[in-house]
């Protein structure tokens, strides 16, 4: 019986020639029925792809024989099911494009990158680390999430900063806003779903006067099998695909609240209105009957 399996996973390394790597990559995921999304650009690549745990390995291991890729950072998870031609139920369709960018902060020419690397991120941090860091400097240590701001409704580390952004290009106007100089001082601990969006969002905070910065290594995914319910992570982890959000751990704490029926749940829908799609807290109970989010209904009245 073929088992369903996810990879997620990036590498940052120089690329001459983005669209000749984007075609190759879109024909090894085809020629092995795989499914998910690839961004590709000079500045490396980023991807989550699924399938049978067979090809998605044969598919790893081929992607890490590139010269650039070598040091692929790969994270794996279970995937909730394949279809009757083994493709994976979790993405709808294989997509994979070249792009200014992997991670869309709206800066490609700030980012620079080398054979080693992005250059001039924050320091990375093992769970272990992270937890010593807390115990150890207490207040003076600040959790800033990397992600958009509906990611962290349902899961996030105690007492993060969570910044007000519904994309990742919202990060820059938010970082410039001021709403954060305060913290300028103090050890900035910064974390995302795998790793990525910190590796780009640090030398960008670096620049813009945060001078104590860390990252942790492989993201919320790698602490959290680390650390599964016992550490500072709360709640579910939101991803990119099918299964909505993901849990490190059974009775994983439930931080929101369906604002339908108000039950407690990690579920999202998107608002049913096709101009808004925003994504709000919503059981699967609810999702059929879902409202329009708050953000759309307070437009609606204006």
């Amino acid at each position: 019986m073929a088992i369903p399996k996810i990879a997620l996973y990036y590498a940052f390394a120089p690329l001459a020639d983005p669209e000749a790597v984007r075609l190759w990559q879109l024909q090894l995921c085809e020629s092995l029925n795989l499914r998910g999304r690839i961004l590709i650009s000079r500045h490396g690549i980023n991807g989550t792809v699924g399938g049978t745990i067979d090809n998605v390995k044969k598919y790893v291991r081929k992607t890490k024989q590139y010269p650039a890729f070598t040091g692929l950072d790969v994270k794996w998870s279970d995937g909730s099911g394949l279809d009757e031609n083994g493709r994976s139920t979790d993405f709808p369709r294989l997509s994979v494009k070249a792009r200014a960018e992997i991670v869309s902060f709206g800066v490609p020419d700030e980012i620079v990158v080398d054979a080693q690397g992005i250059v001039g991120g924050g320091t990375k941090l093992t769970p272990d680390e992270v937890d010593n860091l807390v115990a150890t400097r207490g207040d003076d240590v600040v959790f800033f999430d990397g992600r958009n701001a509906y990611e962290a409704a349902i899961g996030r580390f105690k007492n993060a900063v969570v910044p007000d952004v519904s994309t990742t290009r919202d990060f820059i106007s938010e970082l410039e806003s001021g709403k954060y100089d305060d913290l300028k001082g103090k050890a900035i601990v910064t974390y995302c779903t795998g790793g990525i969006r910190c590796e780009v969002l640090t030398p960008l905070m670096r620049a813009r006067g945060f001078s104590e910065i860390y990252q942790i290594d492989g993201g919320i995914v790698r602490y959290g099998e680390a650390k599964r319910n016992s550490g500072l992570w709360e709640g579910s982890l939101y991803v990119f695909d099918g299964r909505i959000a993901v849990d490190f751990a059974p009775d994983a704490a439930r931080l929101a609240n369906c604002r339908v029926c108000g039950e407690p749940t990690n579920h999202m829908a998107n608002c049913r209105e096709a101009v808004c799609r925003k994504r709000f807290v919503c059981c699967r109970d609810c999702e059929a009957s879902a409202p329009p989010c708050e953000a759309h209904v307070d437009a609606l009245t204006r």
